[in-house]
């Protein structure tokens, strides 16, 4: 449970009345007569029930700490003063529970003591006018005196039944607890407290600091000052951390599960502007963003407009001058910095989002699905998003919120249907089936503007294909794709080239006589053959042409590329190979000078061949000579 109201409407005596515990623990609250920090409690419910309760401070100055302890109640206590009825941050701090998500709750008239019957009366009409159209319309209003006594136990019981009658908290299983307090205690070290606001711990565990990235360990846990070893969601917590030094934690963080969380700059959100506004609010507006127990400065950017007037929603996403780790649906609100007053909050749609280009249809609907999907079609979604980039499991837990069991069921559902590829086991990183179709069109695309470019290349090398592709950020992740399309039979591989299936290298008509002139020289050549430089000045030949047409003779297998500049006629390579195999297969074995012989060669072009037959397979090297690596089929 937490408190809400005005400043100095008893909400601090009131948690004394009902707990026996003074939560303004500060001199300076002492002082003063304020509260100002968050304060805590616990109460025994004659059902049987622990609340943990949370006091928030009243005045405008601290309503950022207000926000950050009105994060993971589960109801709220409306506190009024009858002797001042509804006053100014009565209406924020319910504007507040209201963008934050809070459906549960009840109004408590303190100071009853200090009012005459008549008017309590009146003081009860005015609330209920209050609460009209609010979460908390028809719900219990209850009048106590923290001096007297008085309702005090109609309060308890109101309470007892109220709670009792709470649903159970629903979410995903990872363990998530926004600090809202850290100490030091002499003996044990650093002490962090907060509400659990899903999942649980257990003592001993290892866990992470958000954003920072700090690991720790687990030494001891508390709830309601009570040792334990678990904790669960919903549960005030305090935990005791090993090797951790308190400054290197604040208000703020969260405590979750090492790699568990996703840190970002940007989230994307689905903004509420307060209809108490007097202006509108401007894209690229400054502003305070509240979430969880954090205070973060951001500015909002409105995708498909310029101002957001009161009482509008819209998709913006907010841009933020320190990283956060949210989840989906996490509730926020947002302060303007001057005047300091409230304006206007919402839901999270995407903790993790790319930077959007504004006024873009596409960002525009994509943002609109995120709204309100089915499960299914929000992990499908996220998996879309990601595209090249590729999506893990652990990662649609903090995108999708849902429990680790049914988006288990959903990734099933989605890979047996194909919507959803499979990329990688370990991570288990997935990608949408419109995403390969992408990469399909692109490839397709590429190779056939690569042959119409260059007809007599037998494809495009594998590096220059995978260069055309920048958003992939890892080869596995291309040569699996590409691997897809191979085994379709929509591209073939030959070497370390890729060309359309069914695809041939063909001369244009003017080429034909330059390749009959080629392979005249190679032919006449023998084991001879003129070096490319030679070739060209003997035929008069242009450079480029004439290694486009060796090329496509090469893939024609017409001829055979020794070595850079270097070619052989096929049939004189092929003659050369038996000769050689029948030499080595009746003495065993060959050396340089009884190649030379069999070539009828000089060394110019007798080692090239030498080096050409072990880099094929038929022959293996032996210090200085050859043998008969395998047979030839």
């Amino acid at each position: 449970m937490g408190t809400a109201g005005h400043i100095d409407h008893g909400k601090t005596s009131l948690v004394k009345a009902i707990s026996g515990t003074d939560t303004d623990r500060l001199i300076e609250e002492k002082r003063r007569g304020i509260t100002i920090e968050l304060g805590f409690a616990a109460i025994g419910l004659p059902s049987g029930l622990h609340i943990g309760v949370v006091d928030v401070p009243g005045h405008e100055k601290f309503v950022k700490n207000m926000v950050a302890g009105a994060t993971g109640i589960d109801v709220v206590a409306m506190i009024i003063a009858a002797d001042e009825g509804v006053m100014p941050q009565t209406r924020e701090h319910m504007e507040i529970c209201s963008l934050l998500g809070i459906h549960y709750g009840f109004v408590v008239l303190t100071k009853i003591d200090m009012v005459d019957a008549e008017w309590l009366e009146l003081v009860k009409e005015d609330v209920t006018d209050f609460m009209d159209k609010t979460f908390l319309e028809d719900s219990p209003i209850v009048s106590v005196s923290s001096v007297t006594g008085e309702g005090i136990d109609e309060m308890i019981a109101v309470l007892d039944e109220y709670c009792s009658a709470l649903p159970e908290r629903t979410s995903t299983g990872l363990f998530r607890l926004p600090v809202d307090r850290v100490f030091s205690m002499k003996g044990f070290g650093t002490v962090i407290t907060g509400t659990l606001v899903s999942g649980k711990i257990a003592n001993g565990e290892a866990v992470m600091i958000y954003p920072s990235g700090i690991t720790s360990k687990i030494r001891g846990l508390q709830v309601h000052d009570k040792t334990v070893e678990e904790s669960e969601a919903g549960l005030r917590t305090a935990v005791n951390f090993q090797g951790i030094d308190r400054h290197t934690v604040n208000r703020g963080d969260v405590l979750a599960r090492p790699g568990t969380l996703i840190s970002s700059y940007m989230i994307d959100v689905h903004l509420q502007l307060l209809e108490s506004n007097a202006r509108p609010l401007k894209n690229r507006a400054r502003v305070r963003l509240h979430i969880g127990t954090s205070q973060v400065p951001c500015n909002v950017i409105l995708l498909d407009r310029e101002k957001l007037h009161p009482g509008e929603s819209a998709p913006a996403q907010l841009r933020l001058e320190e990283p956060l780790a949210c989840m989906r649906d996490d509730r926020f609100v947002i302060r303007s910095y001057s005047p300091v007053r409230t304006l206007g909050g919402g839901a999270v749609l995407n903790p993790a989002p790319p930077k959007h280009k504004r006024f873009r249809k596409d960002v525009a609907d994509r943002m609109e699905r995120l709204r309100e999907p089915s499960p299914e079609e929000l992990t499908a979604l996220h998996i879309e998003i990601a595209a090249f980039r590729e999506v893990s499991f652990r990662e649609l837990i903090v995108l999708t919120n849902l429990s680790d069991k049914m988006l288990e069921n959903i990734l099933q559902k989605l890979t047996s249907r194909k919507t959803a590829i499979q990329t990688e086991r370990t991570e288990r990183r997935f990608i949408h089936v419109n995403t390969f179709d992408a990469f399909k069109t692109g490839v397709i695309d590429i190779l056939t503007r690569y042959h119409k470019k260059n007809p007599l290349k037998g494809g495009m090398s594998k590096g220059e294909l995978r260069s055309k592709f920048p958003d992939m950020k890892t080869d596995r992740l291309f040569n699996q794709l590409l691997g897809l399309m191979i085994k379709a039979g929509e591209v073939e591989q030959v070497e370390d080239s890729i060309r359309l299936a069914g695809h041939k290298a063909t001369l244009q008509t003017d080429m034909t006589e330059l390749k009959e002139k080629i392979m005249g020289q190679y032919t006449a050549a023998g084991l001879q053959p003129p070096t490319f430089k030679d070739l060209c000045n003997s035929i008069g030949s242009d450079p480029a042409q004439t290694r486009n047409v060796l090329m496509h003779l090469v893939e024609e297998g017409k001829l055979v590329k020794v070595k850079e500049d270097l070619f052989f006629n096929k049939n004189d390579i092929s003659d050369l190979q038996d000769r050689l195999v029948a030499f080595l297969t009746k003495h065993g074995d060959i050396d340089t000078p009884q190649f030379k012989e069999l070539t009828g060669t000089s060394r110019k072009y007798t080692i090239p061949l030498l080096e050409y037959f072990d880099a094929a397979s038929i022959t293996l090297r032996v210090g200085d000579v050859r043998k008969l690596r395998r047979k030839p089929v």
